[in-house]
């Protein structure tokens, strides 16, 4: 099989995943040059080279993957009668004849927390299987031939109270040492830790803390997974570049991409006010733009800086080289400081997007991914942005453009 090297960065080296041990020997000689600020941070520099060589191969299963959204969590209530219906083993199976080669899994970290609450307490309250399902999802995943992201995703009222609170910070960590103990014997090569998803915390500094601390109470518990760590805020392509990596060698990095939100969350009643307004908005951006190509778009905001924001979005001619220069630079940081890289949330709003366009915003990101050797991760199954249709308890209907836009074909 043959498909896009894995070291990001500019000089694009098309490989076979084959190579990797070529590769990683590669990357362990770029890594010597860091050698001394290393020694200088304390860091043992032998192991962070192991550490990253061990992270670098294992991002080898993390290359096209799918978002199980809504699931276990952003729903609010986590019974059984959602969890065993919503995403069920029917659509594990599906996803791997799809072509993905993993799932990231959100989880709730309310419902966690509870969860382990109960079972240390022997408790039958509310979701106090919880934890027994999520077992059994991971599992499901797993027997099917997928990696998961173990991704710890929590509402945005649990976010806010890490920002300000030292308390709430304690127990994230303390609850993630409960997690990590609890997968330690799942197949490292195949489950991965991610810290958090979009943090929400505008102050890097206090991110960068944060992270470092759940990172070093994870390798208390278990020395052998590779972790998932993102940049501050809401992981966007500005907080990667904001974000100095861990001490922790055996890391891969992510940030997520809606570039322009303009066309990706048209009809989205979230974020900005405006975007609700919009529909059918075209791309690639018609270029040259004309005022007869957006004047039905703009007619839909009437707000003149609202129409303003969105004129802007055809004035910079957005189209598949916009997005190559954006993922670059992604690509270059990765490059700069010798660490494997994936992007696991991209996608654009079914909603209100015009089909056609949407997949061509799909394809031409996920080409600039794979042309810089960055794997990927689609938001989402079955949600707003989903890759299939689906009735709880009901088989899926998939949609062939999007599946083709991924370059991906059922099996």
């Amino acid at each position: 099989m043959v498909g896009s090297g894995w070291f990001p960065g500019r000089i694009r080296v098309r490989c076979s995943f084959a190579s990797v041990a070529v590769l990683v020997a590669l990357a362990a000689s770029a890594m010597a040059q860091s050698s001394a600020s290393q020694s200088r941070a304390g860091v043992d520099t032998a192991s962070a080279r192991a550490g990253v060589e061990t992270a670098i191969a294992r991002a080898q299963h993390l290359r096209h993957g799918i978002n199980a959204s809504e699931w276990f969590a952003q729903w609010g209530e986590y019974s059984a009668a959602h969890t065993d219906r919503y995403t069920d083993a029917q659509d594990i199976a599906l996803m791997a004849r799809l072509g993905f080669d993993h799932v990231r899994l959100s989880i709730d970290a309310a419902a966690l927390e509870q969860s382990f609450t109960n079972l240390a307490e022997s408790s039958s309250g509310a979701n106090a299987d919880f934890l027994v399902r999520l077992d059994r999802a991971v599992d499901t995943i797993l027997s099917n031939g997928l990696a998961v992201e173990i991704d710890l995703h929590p509402s945005d009222e649990y976010k806010k109270q890490l920002r300000s609170g030292d308390s709430q910070v304690d127990r994230f960590i303390a609850l993630w040492r409960k997690l990590a103990a609890h997968y330690a014997n799942r197949d490292p090569e195949r489950v991965f830790f991610e810290i958090l998803n979009e943090p929400e915390i505008d102050d890097a500094h206090r991110w960068g803390a944060i992270q470092a601390r759940v990172a070093a109470a994870i390798r208390q518990v278990d020395p052998r997974h590779t972790l998932i760590a993102t940049g501050a805020n809401y992981s966007s392509l500005r907080d990667l570049l904001r974000l100095e990596p861990l001490a922790d060698g055996n890391v891969i990095y992510t940030f997520h991409f809606y570039d322009p939100h303009e066309f990706t969350h048209q009809g989205a009643n979230w974020g900005v006010a405006w975007w609700s307004k919009t529909h059918s908005i075209p791309y690639p951006a018609p270029f040259p733009p004309t005022p007869a190509t957006m004047q039905k778009s703009l007619q839909e905001l009437p707000d003149p800086v609202d129409r303003s924001e969105l004129e802007n979005y055809f004035l910079d001619a957005w189209d598949a080289r916009h997005i190559q220069a954006l993922i670059d630079e992604a690509a270059d940081w990765a490059h700069t400081h010798h660490v494997p890289l994936v992007c696991n949330e991209f996608g654009a709003y079914r909603g209100y997007s015009d089909p056609a366009s949407r997949a061509n915003w799909i394809r031409d990101t996920r080409i600039a991914l794979e042309a810089d050797g960055i794997g990927w991760a689609m938001w989402d199954y079955r949600g707003g942005f989903g890759v299939v249709t689906k009735q709880d308890g009901q088989p899926a209907q998939v949609d062939e453009s999007v599946v083709k836009a991924l370059g991906l074909s059922a099996k």
